[in-house]
C-alpha cells in the first residue's frame, strides 16, 4: 500500500468516527508513519507536544488487506479521544459503536490470522496442552515458559513446554 493510500484510509477512519459523533482529536497528523521494526503490534497512537501521530506496522501496510489496515487505523484513531489513551470503558464503548456502524471487529488486541498476514516472528518455545493439543507459540522466555504448571489451557488441560 502506498503512503497516499494509507493517508486516505486514515482520513476515512477519522471521518467515520466523527460521522457517528465520536469526539476524536482535531490534532492528528494526517500522514501515517510506518514502523519497520514492529513485530508484536500492528499500530500505535503517539501523543507528542499535544498532537497525535498514528503509526502502522510496515508489514501490515505491505501485506494486509485494505479492510484490515482501515480497522487498525480506526482502532488507533479512537485513542485520540479524551480519556481513551488506554483500552478502558470509554475506549471500548467507542470501539463498539464503530463496530456496529461500520462492521469492524475492533478489539483491544488483534492477531496475525484475523488481519490476514503471515506471522514471521521466530518461535523459540512451544507451550502445548496435554488434553487438546493446542500449541501456543512464544518468542521469548516468560512466566508461562518457565512455569507452565501454574497455567491451564482454555479447555482446562495442563500445559507443558516442548
Amino acid at each position: 500500500m502506498t503512503q497516499g493510500e494509507l493517508d486516505k484510509l486514515l482520513a476515512l477512519a477519522i471521518a467515520q468516527a466523527r460521522g457517528i459523533k465520536i469526539p476524536v482529536s482535531d490534532k492528528i497528523d494526517p500522514q501515517v508513519r510506518l514502523n519497520r521494526r514492529a513485530r508484536t503490534r500492528f499500530g500505535c497512537c503517539i501523543l507528542r507536544d499535544g498532537a497525535y501521530t498514528i503509526e502502522l506496522s510496515a508489514q501490515l501496510a505491505r501485506e494486509g488487506a485494505r479492510d484490515a489496515v482501515l480497522q487498525v487505523l480506526a482502532h488507533e484513531v479512537l485513542h485520540t479521544c479524551r480519556g481513551c489513551s488506554n483500552h478502558g470503558p470509554r475506549w471500548k464503548g467507542y470501539a463498539q459503536r464503530m463496530n456496529a456502524a461500520y462492521g469492524y471487529h475492533i478489539s483491544r488486541t488483534d492477531n496475525y490470522d484475523s488481519l490476514g498476514i503471515a506471522d514471521q516472528r521466530p518461535v523459540r518455545y512451544w507451550v502445548v496442552c496435554a488434553r487438546c493439543g493446542t500449541r501456543i507459540p512464544r518468542m521469548k522466555r516468560s512466566p508461562l515458559v518457565d512455569h507452565p504448571e501454574r497455567y491451564r489451557c482454555k479447555c482446562g488441560g495442563e500445559l507443558r513446554v516442548e
